[in-house]
């Protein structure tokens, strides 16, 4: 199926819907019925006890007669998945202004959103998102409902477009990756799922020997929550085209600086340096113990959801590998 048309000429409206259509007629049912192995979250069908474990566990699942009768703090263990939290943290940030295929990276995050809202709604089910932007966190409370999912995709894709500052600095109220992260960790006091759409340029080293500085507030939450990491890059990122002489723009700090594509030698330094960059975003992200999911803006990223999918599934339903010097 041929990618979607360029949703930039059209009014937010009219690109709430299209996203609805594709999500929809692509995507949906396609996690009906089998969360498991991909959005798992606290269930509700009993399935022993175990000992609580303090600031992880919720005080309401505490089993009281097992608790009663050993003296020791126990929680209901639980199997099958009933309610769903999921919390979004959206990357806004100038960079994610950029593109140069159907999409650019920010419609993309936005694409994204509403995958992970329409394929997750459901009865008991709740969506939060925490916007990162230019001028601070935006946090929408987690809630249920198609409404309440439409208004955030609403506000996401009406959201007026941000350029980076000209000498570099970041504003009063900004805060980077690494800060919203935490704050997700915060507000997220429900063990569920949790979704990061970005590009993860932020906070990135150049030694790729050193951790990015998400990388500990993103393994903090892999520790309570599922976490998904949506990575969201453009094709220009990766490589550069013979066009002769460019302008190359950091989005977030307005620098600019005129480039000769025409040198052989340069496009390859610059695919090289590149692919050793998502090469060390891919590693940060499995020592934080997420998920990774890598969408492009020239490639059909419903496809590219639905084969994560059914990656997922099958890796969920694969026996265990058996422990070393247990039994095989």
């Amino acid at each position: 199926m041929a990618a979607d048309p360029t949703l930039t000429d059209l009014t937010p409206n009219q690109r709430l819907r299209r996203l609805e259509l594709t999500v929809t007629r692509r995507l949906d049912g396609l996690l009906h019925g089998e969360r498991r192995g991909l959005l798992p979250g606290p269930g509700s069908e009993p399935a022993g006890s175990r000992e609580y474990r303090p600031g992880e566990d919720e005080v309401r699942r505490m089993d009281w007669s097992v608790t009663a009768r050993t003296t020791v703090p126990h929680v209901r263990e639980v199997d099958a998945d009933r309610e769903l939290t999921t919390w979004l943290l959206v990357d806004a940030s100038p960079s994610m202004e950029y593109g140069t295929a159907e999409l650019d990276k920010r419609e993309l995050a936005v694409a994204a959103v509403a995958a992970i809202g329409f394929l997750t709604a459901g009865a008991g089910n709740r969506l939060g998102a925490q916007v990162l932007t230019p001028y601070g966190l935006h946090r929408v409370p987690a809630r249920g409902g198609r409404s309440h999912l439409v208004g955030l995709l609403r506000g996401l894709l009406a959201a007026p477009r941000q350029a980076g500052e000209p000498d570099g600095h970041r504003t009063a109220d900004e805060v980077d990756l690494s800060a919203a992260l935490a704050a997700v960790h915060r507000t997220a006091n429900r063990r569920g799922l949790v979704v990061v759409i970005s590009d993860f340029l932020d906070g990135l080293p150049d030694d790729p020997r050193s951790p990015a500085t998400w990388e500990r507030p993103l393994r903090r939450l892999s520790v309570r929550h599922q976490v998904l990491a949506v990575e969201v890059v453009d094709p220009r990122e990766l490589e550069l085209p013979d066009v002769g002489l460019i302008t190359l723009a950091d989005p977030e700090t307005g620098r600019r600086r005129e480039v000769w594509t025409g040198d052989p030698g340069l496009r390859e330094r610059y695919a090289a340096a590149a692919a050793a960059q998502r090469d060390q975003l891919r590693q940060a992200l499995r020592r934080a113990g997420a998920t990774h999911l890598a969408l492009r803006t020239d490639r059909d990223w419903a496809a590219d959801i639905v084969r994560h999918v059914h990656t997922q599934r099958r890796l969920a339903l694969a026996p265990a590998a058996p422990r070393r010097g247990g039994a095989a």
